[in-house]
């Protein structure tokens, strides 16, 4: 299943995903003043979240959220500039899920979202596709234009300062993990972590690259370097719910 989940990251994500990561946006994006505004994320807060398949797919849904917010300006403006927005077959209520899918949409290089046999397809989240690949060429045009405008590598650069700043202070701390004592033995998670290449050691001060420590208060608890999180993310014990990122 890990394998599955993985497959489909690198090609889009399922339906449910695109939702939820919606919903969670449509509840935090930024609100700008009504004599600016140009984009409108219409209410629909009656509209209920998906149930969330895994741990993994709640994580994956508040990421996507997140990235689309931290990027709200910068998207806004693709839509803008290539004419995608504003759309009337399109109603307000639809704008989070068009911001957040645009995002992943350039994350991937504008290539097309592979859909597999197994998801269950989501009617507003396949109109959605279906008009932004329309304007897939305009999109990846305004991205450009955004670029040359702004003088930016890469669109990290549109990140305001003070998040880029967090961002890099958060990248360097290590993180910890709870072990879930109903599905796995703390024996069992250091034998397995032993078996992938990691090494015990006894503080975080004595981190190297493949190396954890237990916290030093709860026992159920284990901390890693940061430089480590995505490799562990993708562990079976993961995916099994069997460690829970904390």
């Amino acid at each position: 299943e890990k394998r599955t989940m993985t497959q489909i990251e690198k090609n889009g994500y399922p339906d449910s995903i695109y939702i939820n990561a919606a919903k969670i946006f449509q509840g935090i994006h930024t609100e700008k003043s009504k004599d600016t505004i140009l984009v409108r994320y219409g209410d629909n807060s009656e509209s209920p979240m998906l149930p969330f398949k895994d741990e993994h797919s709640r994580r994956v849904s508040y990421e996507l959220a997140f990235s689309a917010l931290k990027y709200q300006d910068l998207l806004e403006e693709i839509l803008l500039d290539s004419s995608a927005y504003p759309c009337y077959s399109i109603p307000d209520e639809l704008t989070s899920l068009l911001v957040v899918m645009l995002y992943d949409l350039q994350d991937r290089k504008f290539q097309e979202r592979k859909i597999f046999a197994e998801e269950e397809l989501v009617a507003e989240v396949q109109e959605i596709g279906h008009y932004l690949y329309r304007y897939m060429t305009k999109l990846a045009a305004a991205l450009a234009r955004c670029r040359i405008k702004h003088d930016a590598l890469s669109i990290e650069y549109f990140v305001p300062e003070t998040i880029w700043k967090q961002e890099q202070r958060a990248s360097g701390l290590p993180f910890c993990v709870w072990i879930n004592t109903f599905k796995i033995s703390l024996q069992d998670v250091t034998r397995d972590l032993e078996r992938k290449g990691l090494t015990k050691v006894e503080s975080v001060s004595d981190f190297d690259h493949y190396t954890y420590a237990m916290d030093q208060h709860c026992h159920d608890v284990l901390v890693f370097p940061s430089s480590l999180k995505e490799e562990l993310l993708n562990l079976d014990l993961f995916a099994d719910c069997k460690l829970l990122l904390q």
